[in-house]
Order: structure tokens, then sequence, then C-alpha cells
């Protein structure tokens, strides 16, 4: 597949759909040379370019009673909602090994979205950008305002990159791919609206005006790209995987009968898309 890229929403514990998808393109050896992604979207590309199949749903399904990994406690004591040590260096490094040689040696580009606190605009970092540092990049990709703290990286301090490219679409458009697959976390016909924290965004962050400016229009951008998505899906060149039942599961679910059912949901739209999908990729 050339000139193809794959493009991952986040969406925290709903990027469980994405890992079921995910793990269906690697039973069929579907490997995309273009991959971008941020947040939860970004972490379920990592386990999918290290080619480990069912690391995903070890990870996000099998661990998410752990205190550690999402919990009040970690809320209180550390100011994290998501334990990001636990999540981002304990579990990669010591209970479930992420293959980082299979990731580096793979050919596929991995872009990561994040958002720059001090511009107030998406930063994006390829594999060159971010070199063995990619579990950090996604971390800061994944770093939600008031439940992560602000992560520096290269002089920049960054947070998560569904704050200001939430769907990054247009990116992978213009990195050259003329055709784009697109997983969405949310039901086709969601639209966000406009939150009533402006006043606590405004406050926690007054010395990022930018940021602010971005958290506060976020709904905009994010319902603008979906009406852009549909667009380009009417159009032909972009396919489009998204829940095709009502979504039970929430940005921090911890039940993990419903993360399983959103996983084998995954699962399931792939398998019965996926002849479809091979024909729209033949078109």
């Amino acid at each position: 597949m050339r000139d193809i890229g794959l493009v991952l929403e986040g969406g925290g514990m709903r990027g469980v759909y994405t890992a079921g998808i995910l793990e269906y393109f690697m039973e069929q050896d579907v490997y995309f040379p273009y991959v971008v992604g941020v947040s939860a979207g970004a972490c379920m590309a990592a386990s999918y370019l290290s080619r480990q199949m069912g690391r995903n749903r070890t990870v996000n399904i099998d661990y998410v009673n752990h205190p550690n990994y999402l919990s009040l406690r970690n809320l209180v004591k550390n100011k994290q909602l998501f334990g990001m040590d636990f999540i981002f260096d304990e579990i990669p490094n010591k209970h479930v090994p992420y293959d980082y040689d299979s990731f580096y040696q793979s050919k596929e580009e991995f872009v990561v979205g994040t958002t720059d606190c001090e511009t107030g605009e998406p930063l994006y970092f390829k594999k060159e950008d971010y070199g063995n540092n990619i579990l950090k990049i996604i971390r800061a990709s994944s770093s939600l305002p008031f439940v992560a703290p602000i992560i520096e990286f290269k002089g920049k301090k960054l947070l998560d990159g569904g704050i200001t490219d939430p769907i990054p679409l247009v990116k992978a458009q213009k990195d050259g791919n003329q055709k784009n697959v697109v997983i969405l976390t949310r039901n086709r016909g969601y639209l966000k609206k406009k939150s009533s924290m402006g006043w606590v965004v405004r406050r926690s962050f007054k010395e990022y005006p930018y940021l602010v400016k971005a958290m506060e229009s976020r709904y905009q951008r994010y319902n603008e790209t979906l009406a852009y998505i549909d667009r380009e899906e009417q159009a032909g060149r972009i396919f489009v995987f998204s829940p095709s039942e009502p979504l039970e599961v929430g940005r921090v679910e911890r039940n993990p009968v419903k993360l399983t059912n959103l996983y084998e949901l995954g699962l399931k739209d792939a398998r019965t898309q996926f002849d479809q999908f091979q024909k729209w990729l033949l078109s």
C-alpha cells in the first residue's frame, strides 16, 4: 500500500475500539506505510506497529482496575487521574514489555500529534523527531489538561494532541497520503458541545493564553473536522471505521466487561467491513 495513511482519534478508554480494529489488521497482516494518531489513538498504534498482538487488550483492559492505572487516589495523591508513570514506564518496561526493537525496525512512519501549550497549535513528531523517546512523546500526546501534568520535550511544553487536532486527517493528507483510513471512537452523528468550564480553563492556564483559546474553541474544531470527514468519505478519499453500536464506554471507563465488549466490537466491525475496505483500497 502506497500513499495510504491511517488516522487514529483519541478518546481515553474508548480507544479500546481502535485496539480491536488494529488487532484485526494485525491478524490480516495489514500495515499502513503512514500512521498518525493522538492520545489514545497513538497509544494503540504503538503496539500495532511493534506487531504485538493482544498487547493492547492486556494493557488497557486487564490492568484497568489496578489502582495505579486509573483511580481517584492517583488524582488526589499525584494530581493525575491516570497513573502516567505506571502506564508509560512501569507497564511497558516491566509488566507487559514493549518490543522497542520491532517498532524501530518497522518501515512505517509513525506521527504523534501533541499540543504546544505556548502557541496553542498542534505540534507533530515523526520518528526522526522523537528518536528513542517514543513513549515520552505518546505520553505527552495523552496528557489531558487537569488530570495530567504538562510534558516538556525539546524545549516545548506539551499536552494532549486531541485539544488542537482531534482527528489528524488533514495532517495525513498534507504529508502526501492520497487515501486515508480513519478510525473514530465516537458513533457517527455525534457532535461535541461547548464546555461550560471555560472559567476553570482560564483560571488554571492563565499563563498560556493561546492554549486557553484552543481549549475553548475545541468543540468547534472537532465538529468542523467531522464535517470534513463526511465530505472526504463521500468523495471516496477516505474509509471510516466507527462503532456500529451505541457507545457505553466513557473516557475514564473502568468496567472491564464494557471495555471488552467495545474491544470485541472493534474486531467485529473490522471483520464485517474488511471486504468493503479492500474494494475501496483497489478503487
